[in-house]
């Protein structure tokens, strides 16, 4: 009988170490609940910051990311949505995570701005990358992208064709092309519109840079916007993407063509007006600055804070053709290990950065805004 009870233990022992291996701890939740509908309050109604759930997929990450988001006071996000992800196969869909992103963004009172690229292999010509999308691909892109914004009608209303396209590792490490670019355009432009009228399509999402015609890295951003307006971009957009990275510059500094600082999305501006666009709007859609201690083009930690809060202030005071200031980047869901983790406000592990803390305290009015760091 003794045998026999030891034995029963023993079975009974073993069955609670296999559920406890089995079950999910408390630390990884599998789904969680949508709260009441919330909205944003803030100061500044153009303060954005580019999330990065594309990679999350536990549920509760990324519903806290976007909590942390609202509470920071920004009612804006750019989110990527990968083609190859949402469209394994031509004609298959798959829009769960997305979705999930999405429902929590429009629950936290967040407006999402689509970010969509990333190629799937069979759009694309054996041995190349997934930023690779030649003209034989344009037309299922532009399938692609009025699917997105039929089934996300209602939730999303901006939707931005393609990242930094004047950049060679962006375009697949190929010569950059304007006309190509425009071509893209134009063919997703009547696609979408004729899915979900009301949403907007954003073109560029141009990198700032210096490089020359004929550079193997790319084509400044200045010329590559003229050559689509050139190529016929005009009737084909109705915002245009802009990044205004500050690099070690105030964001009080003046534009200039020779130079990279944050308001040189100004001079973009400016060849809209003299394309007959100026009634268009500007979205900026990546900027910011960097704090890492040793990388040449970051500021100090007081500086980035400063300059931070100086360029949502500008756009939300001086520049009444942007819509939004998208900072980069509001969180990684695993550290980098490089400098771009000096982009973040918010930690891996959810811990708020003083800057989150600080823009936070501006949204709320608590903060007097300096444009002196």
């Amino acid at each position: 009988m003794k045998s026999s009870r030891n034995s029963t233990a023993g079975v009974m022992v073993f069955l609670a170490l296999l559920l406890a291996l089995l079950l999910p701890t408390r630390s990884y939740r599998h789904w969680v609940e949508f709260g009441p509908q919330q909205q944003v309050i803030t100061q500044n109604p153009k303060m954005g910051v580019h999330t990065r759930l594309t990679d999350e997929v536990e549920p509760w990450k990324i519903q806290r990311t976007l909590e942390m988001v609202r509470q920071i006071g920004a009612p804006w996000i750019v989110e990527y949505f990968l083609w190859a992800a949402h469209e394994p196969q031509r004609g298959v869909y798959d829009w769960s995570h997305a979705d999930l992103v999405i429902d929590h963004a429009v629950n936290q009172g967040l407006t999402v701005v689509a970010r969509l690229g990333y190629v799937p292999e069979w759009a694309r010509p054996p041995r190349t990358n997934h930023l690779y999308l030649d003209a034989t691909g344009y037309d299922d892109f532009a399938r692609f992208a009025a699917a997105f914004a039929e089934h996300f009608r209602g939730r999303v209303k901006q939707i931005i064709i393609w990242n930094e396209p004047n950049l060679s590792q962006e375009w697949g490490f190929r010569p950059v092309d304007p006309a190509g670019y425009t071509q893209l355009l134009c063919r997703v432009y009547p696609a979408v519109k004729a899915a979900n009228p009301d949403v907007q399509i954003l073109a560029g999402a141009l990198a700032p840079t210096l490089a020359p015609p004929g550079s193997e890295w790319g084509l400044n951003d200045l010329d590559y916007l003229q050559q689509m307006y050139d190529a016929g971009a005009a009737p084909c957009f109705d915002i245009l993407a802009a990044h205004a990275y500050g690099w070690t510059f105030s964001p009080d500094d003046p534009p200039s063509a020779d130079a990279v600082n944050f308001r040189r999305v100004e001079l973009l501006r400016d060849i809209m007006v003299r394309n007959g666009d100026g009634t268009k709007q500007v979205m900026i859609t990546e900027g910011g600055w960097n704090d890492h201690p040793r990388w040449t083009k970051a500021v100090r930690p007081a500086q980035r804070l400063e300059y931070t809060l100086r360029a949502y202030e500008k756009a939300l005071q001086d520049w009444p053709w942007v819509d939004n200031l998208v900072m980069w980047a509001f969180r990684y869901p695993r550290p980098t290990g490089t400098y771009q983790d000096y982009y973040t406000f918010v930690g891996g592990d959810f811990q708020p950065k003083p800057i989150y803390l600080e823009t936070q305290a501006y949204a709320e009015g608590l903060r007097s805004q300096s444009s002196q760091p």
